[in-house]
C-alpha cells in the first residue's frame, strides 16, 4: 500500500494484481567479469616532460580573405614581425589561408605529400628564414581523394616535423544561432600529435578539438608542456566557450594551452571571434588580444608545468583503480 494513499476499489484491484516491486535497496552495480578482468589499478606511465626553458611565444591572429596569395604573404609578414619582436615559438591561426567554408576547402587544399603545396613551402622557408619554431595553424589538405583540416609543425631550420589532421570535426545544429558540417567535406584525423621542438614538446589540436578532455589527458601523459590549438570559434560559441574550455584544459593537465584565431571579419560568411590566448598551468590568462588583426606576445616559463605538479600531485591522486584513460594509438 502506497503510503498516505486512499484506496479505491479500482487501486485496491490493481494493487492486489499487479506484480510486487522488491522494495530492497538498490545493490551496488558490480562490473560483468570481462569488465573486471580489464580493469586494472596499476598507473599508466607518464612521460617526464624535458627540460624546462623560457620561451617568448607569438600568436598571430591574421586577417583571413578570398586571396591564397595575398594570406600567404600575409602570413609570412606577420611571422617576420613576431620574429623580429623576438619570439622564438610562433602559432599561426585554423584555416589561414582560406576562409572558412566547405565551399572554400576542396579549392584551397593542397597535396602535401605530393610536394604540391604552396602554404607549407613558404611557411617552411618564413621557419628557417626567421629562426622560430612554427605551428602553421591550419589548411585544408587533400590526400588520396580525401580532405582534412591539417595543421603542420616546423623547427627553426624549415623542417617539417608533423602534421596533425583534426581529429574531431565539427558538426553542430544550433537553432537559430548556428549550423555546420564539416564532415560534408573532411575527413576526420586519426592519430595524436605530439613533437619535440626546440622551443618545447608540444602537443597540437585544431579548434572542436579543445572541447573533448580526453586529447589533453593523452598529451599531458606523454609529457607535452603546451598544447596549442589554432581555432576559429563562432560569435555563438566563442563568447560562451572559448576562455572556458582553454583554462579548463589547462587546470585539468597543468599545463601550457595557447590558442589562435583568424581576426573577426563580419562580412564572411563564417565570422571567428578572435581573442587568441595563452593560459598557464593556473588556468591564469597569460596574454590576450581581442577580435581585430594583431599579435599575441608573451614569454612563458615551462618551469610551472613542474611547479604546479610538485604542489599540487593530481597525477599521483588520480583513483586508478576506479578509472582509467587508454591511449589507443599506443602498441
Amino acid at each position: 500500500m502506497l503510503a498516505g494513499t486512499l484506496r479505491t476499489p479500482f487501486l485496491a484491484s490493481f494493487l492486489d494484481t499487479a506484480p510486487k516491486a522488491s522494495c530492497t535497496a538498490l545493490k551496488h552495480v558490480r562490473p560483468l567479469p570481462c569488465q573486471a578482468k580489464a580493469m586494472s589499478s596499476e598507473a599508466p606511465k607518464q612521460i617526464s616532460t624535458p627540460k624546462a626553458q623560457k620561451v617568448n611565444i607569438a600568436l598571430c591572429q591574421i586577417a583571413v580573405s578570398e586571396d591564397k596569395d595575398k594570406n600567404i604573404q600575409t602570413a609570412k609578414a606577420a611571422i617576420q614581425e613576431a620574429a623580429q619582436a623576438g619570439a622564438k615559438l610562433v602559432v599561426l591561426p585554423e584555416m589561414w589561408n582560406c576562409p572558412y567554408s566547405n565551399e572554400s576547402f576542396p579549392k584551397y587544399a593542397e597535396n602535401i605529400d605530393a610536394g604540391f603545396s604552396p602554404s607549407v613551402s613558404a611557411m617552411s622557408s618564413a621557419a628557417r628564414e626567421n629562426g622560430v619554431t612554427l605551428v602553421a595553424g591550419s589548411i585544408p589538405e587533400s590526400s588520396n581523394g580525401k580532405l582534412y583540416n591539417t595543421c603542420c609543425i616546423f623547427d627553426d631550420q624549415g623542417k617539417l616535423l608533423a602534421k596533425h589532421r583534426k581529429v574531431h570535426l565539427f558538426d553542430i545544429d544550433i537553432p537559430g544561432k548556428i549550423t555546420f558540417k564539416e564532415s560534408e567535406t573532411l575527413t576526420q584525423g586519426d592519430d595524436f600529435t605530439v613533437v619535440d621542438t626546440p622551443a618545447c614538446r608540444v602537443g597540437i589540436g585544431i579548434c572542436y578539438d579543445l572541447r573533448f578532455p580526453e586529447l589533453a589527458m593523452v598529451y599531458a601523459q606523454r609529457g607535452v608542456q603546451l598544447i596549442v590549438y589554432p581555432g576559429a570559434f563562432n560569435m555563438t560559441t566563442g563568447p560562451a566557450h572559448w576562455e572556458l574550455l582553454q583554462k579548463a584544459r589547462a587546470v585539468d593537465n597543468q599545463l601550457f594551452i595557447a590558442t589562435c584565431s583568424p581576426a573577426r571579419n563580419q562580412g564572411a560568411g563564417y565570422t571567428a571571434w578572435g581573442h587568441s590566448m595563452i593560459i598557464d598551468p593556473f588556468a591564469a590568462i597569460v596574454a590576450q588580444t581581442q577580435e581585430l588583426a594583431g599579435t599575441v606576445h608573451a614569454e612563458i616559463d615551462f618551469a610551472q608545468v613542474n611547479e604546479r605538479r610538485q604542489n599540487m600531485p593530481m597525477f599521483k591522486q588520480k583513483r586508478f583503480d576506479l578509472y582509467a584513460l587508454i591511449d589507443k594509438t599506443l602498441s
